[in-house]
């Protein structure tokens, strides 16, 4: 199998890289992997997560896109997957493609998205509001899950953060296009504590179907 160094030079060799480009690499490698054990695709991504952002994204995505790995993460792996995250991009891609399949599939506990909802580290607050939305999000696998994901968003709602509103705000509407009177009655009900850009786009999403029309 690729090892993460072979990995980061082939990416360090592309001209002028961009997603499209990237991605035609991971699915070249997803391919050749295809047949190795999920565990190896495990440790992969793990050890590709401290090389740099780009190789992190890779890891997630080989893990996402192959057939066993997720169903082998364990919540000690979640965790060790996540280290690090400290932007937009990186707390995103791991609630999409790491914890928030994994929680929906019950294969981390409650507790855990909820003690990163009460942590110091304003992108695990983040990482915690955006696994939601893989229960939630029908592209994303999500089925519907709004007791769940209610329970966090609960959690922040005072949190005034910015990267912190706009997942509370993305949260709500996942919920909304599921759970329409429940993201309603949520919001009135918490309205005074919300965020006004909370309550105006997820507003937005239950009269007009648009974060901002």
């Amino acid at each position: 199998m690729t090892a993460a160094p072979d990995i980061q030079q082939r990416i360090q060799r592309l001209q002028a890289p961009n997603t499209a480009k990237l991605r035609t690499l991971r699915r070249e490698w997803s391919a050749e992997m295809k047949k190795e054990p999920g565990r190896e695709v495990v440790k992969l991504a793990i050890a590709l997560r401290d090389l740099n952002d780009t190789c992190r994204w890779i890891g997630y995505e080989l893990i996402l896109y192959h057939k066993q790995a997720p169903s082998l993460l364990t919540p000690q792996d979640v965790v060790r997957l996540g280290k690090g995250i400290h932007s937009w991009d990186t707390v995103d891609c791991f609630g999409l493609f790491i914890a928030g399949p994994a929680w929906r599939e019950r294969r981390i506990p409650d507790s855990l998205i909820q003690s990163w909802a009460r942590s110091k580290d304003l992108w695990w607050r983040r990482a915690a509001l955006v696994a939601t939305v893989a229960l939630n999000m029908k592209s994303r696998g999500g089925s519907g899950d709004t007791p769940r994901t209610l329970a966090v968003c609960s959690k922040l709602i005072n949190d005034r953060e910015d990267m912190v509103v706009k997942a509370l705000s993305w949260a709500l509407r996942a919920v909304a296009a599921r759970d329409p009177e429940a993201a309603r009655d949520f919001v009135a009900q918490h309205r005074a504590r919300l965020a006004a850009r909370v309550v105006r786009e997820v507003r937005n999403k239950l009269t007009t179907g648009l974060k901002n029309p």
